[in-house]
C-alpha cells in the first residue's frame, strides 16, 4: 500500500477491516498456540507421573523430570521439523498454509489426551509441535506483508503479546480446568483452535504482496533462495540469534511451574495449591512478556534494530541467572521466585523482535521459508539443550544451577549481534 511520506515519516494509514480481520486471525492462532505450547509445561508432573509406569518405566519425581526433558526434546524437534511450513507459504499462500498450521497443532494436542502410554504421548506431542512451529512463521510473515508500513513494527508487537496471552489463558484453564478435572482435560481444550482454522480459510483474504509475486515471478526453490548470495550470512546469523533466544524460552519458562511446585511443596503447600501457585507464576510472567514484547517495536525504533535486542540478551542474562540460580535456593524464597518472574518475562519479550526485524531482511518471493527456517534450527539446537539441561537436573538434583547456566547462550547472542543487517529506517522489500 502507498503512504504518505511528510518530513521523512510515514503517515499513519488507517486500517482496512481486511487488515484488521487479518491480524485478529493471525493474533488468535498464535494465541493458541501459546496455549497450546505451554499447556504440556503446565501438565508434564501428573501427565508423566501417571504414564510412566503404564510403560513399565520408573515414575519417581526425578525420573519424571528427565522423562519431561525428553519428551520436551521430541517437542522441540517437530517444533524444527516445522520449517516446510514456509516453502509451502511462499509457493501456495499464506492463509490456506497458516490454517494447516493451525489445524495439526490443534488436532494432535487434542489427540495427546487419549495417550496411554509415553510413547503414545511423544508420538503426538512431535506432531503437534510440527503444526505449532509454523504458526509464528507464517503469523508474523503474513502481518508484515499486509500491514501498511507505517503501522508493521508496532504490529509485530502486538501480534508477539498473543503467544503469551497463550500462556495465561494455558495457567487460567490449569487453574481451573486442570487442577480439577486433570492434564487430559487440559489436551482437550487444546483441540479449541480448529475452529480456528476453518474460519481463516473462509473469511481471511490473501496477501496482496505475496499474490503479486507469485503471478509476476516463476516459481523458484525458496531454501536454496535462502542461501544465495547477499542472503546466506544473514540467515546463519538471523538461525544464531533465534536459537539463543528458544534456548532461553525453553529453560526459564518451561521449567518455571515445576519450580514453583518443588518451592511450594517444601513450604508445605498441598499438590492443588501448588498446581495454583505455578499457575499464577505462569500468569505474571505472561503479564512481563506482554509488556516487553509492546516496548520492542519502540526500542527497535529509537535504538535500532541491533542495539534494543542487545538490552533484550543482557536483561535475559541477568534476570534468568537471579531468577534460578539465586531466588530459587533462598530459604522461603517462593515469593521472591515467583516475582522474578515478572522481568524474566519482560525479557522474554525479545521474540517481538524477531517478527519486526526478519521479514525486513528478505523479498516476499522467500521470505516465509526465511523465516520458518531461522526458527527451526533454533528449535532442533534448543531441543539438544533441553535434553542436556534434562540432564544435567537429573544429575545436580535440582532445576536452578543447570537452568541458570544457560544466561550464558544470551552473552554469546550479544557477540552475534554486530554482525548482523540493521534494518532501522527502511521499508519491507518488495
Amino acid at each position: 500500500m502507498a503512504e504518505l511520506v511528510g518530513q521523512g515519516q510515514a503517515v499513519r494509514v488507517p486500517l482496512s477491516g481486511t487488515q484488521v480481520r487479518g491480524f485478529w486471525a493471525a493474533w488468535a492462532g498464535w494465541t493458541l498456540d501459546g496455549m497450546d505450547s505451554f499447556i504440556f509445561a503446565l501438565v508434564l508432573a501428573p501427565a508423566l507421573t501417571e504414564l510412566l509406569p503404564k510403560s513399565g518405566l520408573d515414575g519417581s519425581p526425578s525420573h519424571v523430570v528427565f522423562a519431561g526433558s525428553v519428551m520436551f526434546a521430541v517437542f522441540l524437534a517437530g517444533w524444527g521439523t516445522s520449517l516446510i511450513w514456509g516453502p509451502l507459504a511462499d509457493r501456495l499462500g499464506r492463509t490456506r498454509t497458516l490454517a494447516a498450521a493451525v489445524a495439526c497443532y490443534a488436532l494432535f494436542t487434542a489427540a495427546a489426551a487419549l495417550a496411554q502410554n509415553v510413547w503414545q504421548l511423544g508420538v503426538f506431542r512431535f506432531l503437534a509441535g510440527v503444526g505449532i512451529g509454523g504458526e509464528w512463521a507464517l503469523a508474523g510473515t503474513y502481518v508484515a506483508e499486509v500491514w501498511p508500513e507505517s503501522r508493521r513494527k508496532m504490529g509485530a508487537g502486538y501480534l508477539q503479546t498473543g503467544y503469551y496471552v497463550g500462556f495465561f489463558l494455558a495457567a487460567a484453564l490449569n487453574f481451573t480446568i486442570g487442577a480439577t478435572f486433570g492434564w487430559r482435560a487440559m489436551f482437550l481444550c487444546g483441540g479449541a483452535p480448529v475452529l480456528l482454522a476453518l474460519y481463516m480459510l473462509s473469511k481471511v483474504n490473501e496477501s496482496d504482496r505475496w499474490a503479486k509475486v507469485a503471478q509476476s515471478t516463476p516459481q523458484a526453490n525458496p531454501l536454496r533462495g535462502i542461501f544465495a548470495g547477499q542472503y546466506r550470512r544473514r540467515t546463519v546469523l538471523n538461525a544464531g540469534l533465534v536459537t539463543v533466544s528458544i534456548i532461553g524460552l525453553w529453560a526459564g519458562a518451561v521449567y518455571e511451574p515445576s519450580a514453583i511446585v518443588t518451592l511450594a511443596k517444601q513450604t508445605g503447600h498441598s499438590a492443588v495449591e501448588a498446581t495454583r501457585l505455578a499457575s499464577f507464576g505462569t500468569g505474571l510472567l505472561s503479564i512481563g512478556t506482554v509488556i516487553g514484547c509492546l516496548l520492542a517495536p519502540v526500542l527497535a525504533e529509537r535504538l535500532g534494530r541491533r542495539p534494543a535486542l542487545a538490552v533484550y540478551f543482557l536483561g535475559m542474562a541477568v534476570c534468568i541467572w537471579i531468577t534460578f540460580g539465586w531466588a530459587f535456593y533462598v530459604p522461603n524464597g517462593l515469593r521472591l521466585f515467583i516475582g522474578s518472574l515478572f522481568f524474566l518475562g519482560l525479557f522474554g519479550g525479545n521474540f517481538a523482535m524477531y517478527s519486526l526485524w526478519l521479514p525486513e531482511q528478505y523479498p516476499t518471493s522467500i521470505r516465509a521459508t526465511a523465516f520458518a527456517f531461522v526458527t527451526s534450527v533454533g528449535r532442533f539446537v534448543g531441543a539438544g539443550v533441553n535434553f542436556l539441561i534434562g540432564a544435567g537436573v537429573h544429575s545436580y538434583g535440582s532445576v536452578g544451577v543447570p537452568v541458570a547456566t544457560t544466561a550464558v547462550a544470551f552473552i554469546l547472542g550479544v557477540f552475534l549481534l554486530p554482525l548482523c543487517l540493521e534494518t532501522r529506517g527502511e521499508q519491507l522489500p518488495g
